[in-house]
């Protein structure tokens, strides 16, 4: 496959529950052969709630079917071999019964790996296995021998699983969603763990701001994919970086931080984010600057500056006093305090807290219906609210970004930032 396509799904063939007990569903690409089909974990399917619903759906009819009596050709089951499985409860929050009957499998050896619960039996799906006089006809090795090479293939067609407008410009580093009434921008980080940020990062995503601020959206909703919101500065790009010119290169990612900070503050439709999981650094420090911030239990807040022998950024050096209190906010910037979902709600750094297994249907049934709303008061709406401030966080921004430049000039700086990464690797 060229890196260049655009990879959208068809359909949903199987699902099934890996190791940790969380959904996977079996993908069929469109304009692909089942021989490509890949198992995707259920939070990397965004916007595909219609494929699952009619997977659900198809699947519930086929249960239905199942307790019909036997045909004169097959005998009944007895009663130990029938079992209870819940429909997709992830979605509805309860477990609805159903009957399967188990089949007779065939003799073969176990494949290599497993992710299925082996104290229950495969049952037929959509185009998977199918019963052939009482035994089971299996035909899905070649489909499950995909998964075991999981990495570029994967985050490739994540990454371009996406409905572009023909100007837009392709992205290495985030995902961007043109819906209807708003833009989705997802950070999907190819070249940092932990949606961390680089300069580059950050200027895609001020181009994806840019994008957004003129088309006909009406909001924006930022979000990420995989189990970490964001991490903040990538500490080894900055030890990397800093390391061959250091006057030259801490002036250029100040710069970076300064004007991603500033589209943030300048951008004019409303900003709502969706936090998944932990938002460390410059990823906290951005929220208050943001409109809407929605999180998942799952989620938690951090600012390590001090560790990192950082001042703060972001504008939370003034924005976290005014939000979370001096004590708080001191203790955040100055210690390196966590904060809990539900402590960030507390405190008003955060909207609304929702489970994590239905965090993302809450937060795209709030977006489609703030999108409802008449794009010029939403706009205005901000303006009133946020214009009064734009001055002071434009300021504050600069100081800020100076202050680190200084800091990164310095070689009490680059030897912080050595030890902070020591420690880590000695803490894993």
């Amino acid at each position: 496959m060229a890196s260049g396509d655009l990879y959208e799904v068809e359909r949903i063939v199987d699902k099934r529950r890996n190791k940790k007990g969380k959904w996977e569903y079996l993908i069929r690409w469109k304009g692909y052969g089942s021989k490509e089909d890949t198992w995707e974990p259920e939070h990397h399917l965004l916007h595909c709630e219609e494929f699952i619903d009619q997977f659900n759906g198809d699947r519930l009819n086929k249960s239905i079917a199942c307790k019909a009596p036997p045909g004169p050709g097959l005998p009944p089951a007895p009663p130990e071999q029938m079992v209870q499985r819940g429909q997709n409860g992830l979605e509805n929050g309860n477990m609805e019964p159903v009957l399967y009957r188990a089949a007779t499998r065939p003799q073969r050896p176990p494949p290599a790996r497993r992710h299925t619960d082996m104290t229950q039996p495969e049952f037929p799906s959509e185009l998977g296995p199918h019963l052939v006089n009482g035994k089971l006809n299996l035909h899905n090795s070649v489909k499950r021998k995909l998964i075991e090479d999981k990495g570029s293939a994967i985050d490739k067609r994540l990454r371009y699983n996406v409905r572009q407008n023909e100007g837009n410009s392709r992205f290495r580093d985030i995902v961007v969603r043109k819906e209807e009434g708003f833009t989705h921008v997802l950070l999907s980080s190819q070249t940092t763990d932990n949606n961390a940020l680089t300069p580059e990062i950050m200027k895609e995503l001020c181009r994806a701001l840019g994008s957004a601020a003129a088309d006909d959206s009406k909001l924006l909703l930022l979000s990420s994919v995989g189990t970490v919101f964001c991490s903040g500065l990538e500490p080894s790009y900055l030890i990397g970086r800093l390391s061959t010119d250091r006057r030259k290169e801490s002036c250029r990612i100040a710069e970076a931080v300064r004007e991603f900070v500033l589209a943030f503050i300048h951008f004019k439709k409303p900003i709502v984010v969706a936090i998944n999981g932990p938002a460390l650094g410059l990823g906290a420090s951005i929220l208050p600057l943001c409109d809407v911030v929605w999180a998942s239990e799952r989620a938690w807040f951090q600012t390590p500056c001090a560790a990192l022998h950082l001042t703060p950024s972001g504008c939370s050096s003034y924005t976290f006093p005014q939000i979370l209190g001096v004590a708080l906010a001191n203790e955040m910037l100055f210690c390196g305090r966590k904060l809990t979902a539900q402590e960030a709600c507390s405190r008003g750094l955060v909207s609304q807290v929702f489970w994590p297994t239905t965090f993302n249907q809450e937060v795209m049934l709030r977006v489609k219906e703030m999108a409802s709303c008449n794009a010029v008061v939403l706009e205005e709406s901000k303006c009133l609210v946020r214009g009064i401030i734009i001055s002071i966080l434009e300021e504050v921004n600069v100081k800020e970004c100076q202050m680190l430049r200084q800091l990164w000039c310095s070689t009490k700086g680059l030897e912080t930032l050595f030890s902070y990464l020591h420690s880590k690797s000695y803490d894993k």
